[in-house]
């Protein structure tokens, strides 16, 4: 296994357990990533190869059979190179405030995310530049801002988190794909979150993060085809991910604007099961069933979204949903009425 492979085992195994592992485990497998890392450059700088030398005239015949050894120039990729580079948080305190913030991020429900934002302000106060963090309170934010009554105050501070998680996240593709979405969804800037997806996976194709969020972002916003892609790729490569339910969603979002409408409610029907607390993914699956005709098994799904979000009322979450395309918007308008939800 080559040094760059190793790496990506140790990081692998870190970013299985960071949510969920002891503190020393963790700690133990951090350890474990910086020193595959150095041995990762160790061995790039020592490689070297065996040149025969060629017998010159005269020479004795033991002196012509001795190898050369000359050090040769190794060409590494600049992705490599920049990740090699990549800064680590100076403080490792606000490293574990973010892991600690991590598990309420994923959820997608507002009174988790409160929990997030403590947690990850208190780690912006050690750490003012911790990209990732900035990245992960804007998400937080962006829930809040959907789940507990569209406070602008949250927009705002989402917004700004994002902006700042991409201008000093450039190297990191997690921090890079969570403000992606997050500059979709409260700034409505799909340029913004398109460009940073197809940064953050120049920096690392196999990004299961930026893969699900970039599915998400050309889903409702951009590309279909680009879309399927991500959330194919995404699941394949982990398909137990915490954000797993998105790849499901966006593979229901293509195929509703391509009117396979039981073939949505089916997809949404797996995102559901990835994440039965996450409330808008009762609505989506609700409105694609009342599309299909199946206004029954809409109205009960309509129910259940109601006793998870007492508050959910259609026009204030189409009017948040202004970065989905408007006549996929439109159709969740009639549908929604459908299913029997309050405007």
């Amino acid at each position: 296994m080559i040094a760059e492979e190793r790496i990506d085992l140790f990081e692998g195994l870190h970013k299985a357990v960071e949510s969920a592992a002891p503190d020393l485990l963790r700690g133990l497998l951090q350890a474990m990533v910086v020193a595959a890392r150095s041995h990762g450059r160790n061995q790039i700088r020592s490689a070297t190869t065996v040149r025969p030398r060629h017998p010159k005239d005269g020479q004795a015949p033991e002196a012509q059979q001795k190898p050369d050894m000359a050090v040769t120039t190794v060409a590494i990729p600049r992705p490599f190179l920049e990740r090699a580079r990549r800064k680590r948080p100076e403080n490792l305190g606000a490293y574990d405030l973010y892991l600690r913030a991590l598990p309420h991020t994923q959820s997608a429900m507002p009174e988790d995310a409160a929990i997030a934002i403590g947690y990850l302000e208190e780690a912006l106060k050690l750490d003012p530049n911790y990209a990732v963090a900035h990245a992960a309170l804007a998400v937080s934010r962006e829930t809040r801002f959907r789940g507990a009554g569209f406070d602008e105050a949250d927009r705002t501070e989402g917004v700004r988190h994002a902006r700042l998680a991409l201008a000093l996240g450039t190297d990191d593709a997690t921090a890079l794909a969570y403000a992606a979405f997050t500059v979709l969804h409260l700034a409505h800037d799909f340029e913004a979150a398109s460009g940073a997806i197809a940064r953050a996976l120049s920096l690392n194709g196999s990004c299961a993060t930026a893969l699900y969020w970039g599915a998400h972002i050309h889903a409702w916003s951009g590309d279909p085809v680009l879309a399927e892609d991500y959330a194919n790729r995404a699941l394949r490569l982990s398909p137990f991910d915490p954000l797993s339910y998105e790849g499901y969603v966006a593979l229901g979002a293509v195929r509703l604007r391509l009117r396979r409408y039981d073939d949505a409610a089916a997809c949404l029907a797996k995102a559901v099961q990835a994440n039965p607390r996450f409330s808008v993914l009762y609505a989506l699956q609700a409105s694609v069933l009342a599309m299909a005709g199946r206004l029954e098994e809409a109205n009960a799904l309509a129910r259940r979204l109601l006793e998870l979000e007492p508050t959910f009322h259609t026009l204030a979450f189409l009017e948040f949903a202004r970065f989905v395309k408007p006549e996929t918007r439109e159709a969740f308008a009639l549908a929604f009425r459908q299913a029997g939800l309050p405007e």
